[in-house]
């Protein structure tokens, strides 16, 4: 393994049990600032557990697990994760459907979060700028004034991303973000992360290979709760033990 100081996302030999089930089996992965990590396998492979481990939802029989290069992630709860700066994406998109897609980045912006900073909320300047920043950078600056109920589907998976940047993470951990989406969707998105992922590091869990390949990142394949090859796509996708494992199937 590498330094850990130079890391931003340190799991090393991570293991866990759930009864007598081994969802993870000694799991080391790093990822480093500014750098996108897609994250492929079959289901049961440890994906989602891997990233309820770094989330805090789960806790880890044993191993390591670092953010940042040093904090360690085992001993604290998903709110103090999340406010480290480790934004999570799930795979169904949560909107706020009756208030507009400017809004919605207003109410996700990292604020002092109690009732009274909230009704007294008024947008400076640089609010304004960064949410500007934000719409553009998911591709929604020319719906801003139109309701979230009323984007696609795909606009709404852009738009909870965008409410995870108001959030200001250093780590974005985005779960199948393609699903039921159109294919020019699917190539917007693969650029939208590729731009995030130059400022910001990025995992992305996906089932998706030729959105994968869209990435042109680092790939890791997972079976069986630990790493079974990784490199770029077509070396991953030309080891035989991942062939016979996943692709094959």
């Amino acid at each position: 393994m590498s330094d850990k100081s130079e890391t931003m996302l340190y799991l090393d030999g991570v293991s866990v049990s759930f009864d007598g089930f081994r969802a993870l089996n000694h799991l080391s992965i790093i990822v480093h600032p500014a750098e996108m990590l897609a994250i492929i396998g079959p289901n049961g492979a440890g994906k989602t557990t891997m990233m309820d481990i770094i989330t805090g939802k789960t806790r880890p029989d044993d191993g390591e697990v670092l953010f940042d290069g040093r904090t360690d992630l085992t001993k604290l709860d998903e709110a103090s994760i999340a406010n480290l700066g480790i934004g999570r994406k799930f795979q169904k998109p949560t909107v706020f459907e009756s208030h507009s897609v400017w809004d919605n980045i207003v109410l996700s912006l990292k604020k002092p979060r109690n009732v009274f900073s909230a009704l007294g909320y008024i947008e400076t300047a640089s609010d304004k700028a960064r949410i500007t920043e934000i719409l553009e950078t998911v591709r929604l600056a020319h719906r801003k004034d139109e309701l979230a109920a009323d984007l696609s589907h795909g606009q709404k998976q852009w738009l909870e991303i965008g409410m995870l940047l108001a959030q200001d993470p250093k780590l974005l951990l985005v779960d199948e973000p393609v699903a039921g989406m159109t294919d020019s969707e699917t190539m917007e998105t693969a650029k939208l992360l590729r731009d995030i992922a130059t400022t910001r590091s990025v995992v992305v869990v996906e089932h998706d290979m030729s959105f994968v390949r869209e990435l042109d990142t680092r790939v890791t394949c997972l079976a069986e709760g630990s790493v079974l090859a990784e490199g770029t796509l077509d070396q991953v996708s030309a080891n035989p033990v991942v062939i016979e494992r996943y692709l094959g199937r």
